[in-house]
């Protein structure tokens, strides 16, 4: 037995798990795994998971807002922000009027939780 910790996956509140898990299904190319309204999962291409729960009174974080601080994100590496953009759009996430950078554009999912689609990893590439 050992004390190691090993990161699992990201769990998130939301009104309805399953309708969140189907759209981080489509947008990432992963596959709904654990369905469900109250608790659903999402296994992504590369085996990483993203877990959904139903939280009575969730109400979604605003960004930018100084009073009501997104807490966390996701971020997904990309290679070609505008077709990736679209995608995400047509899948049902909105864009924030205030972006941060040239390399990185923050959205909302379906539920109001922010995430970013970034080319940061390909900089990091050709440097």
């Amino acid at each position: 037995m050992s004390d190691s910790i090993k990161f699992g996956g990201v769990m998130l509140d939301c009104r309805h798990a399953g309708e969140l898990a189907a759209f981080y299904a489509e947008i990432t190319g992963g596959e709904v795994t654990v369905p469900g309204d109250s608790w659903a999962m999402v296994t992504c291409p590369n085996g990483s998971d993203i877990c959904f729960q139903a939280a009575p009174g969730y109400s979604p974080p605003t960004w930018p807002d100084a009073a009501s601080s997104m807490q966390m994100h996701l971020d997904f590496d990309v290679d070609d922000l505008d077709a990736t953009e679209a995608r995400v759009l047509a899948a049902g996430a909105t864009k924030y009027d205030t972006q941060p950078n040239d390399h990185c554009r923050v959205y909302a999912d379906p539920a109001g939780h922010p995430f970013c689609l970034t080319t940061y990893a390909t900089l990091q590439q050709q440097a």
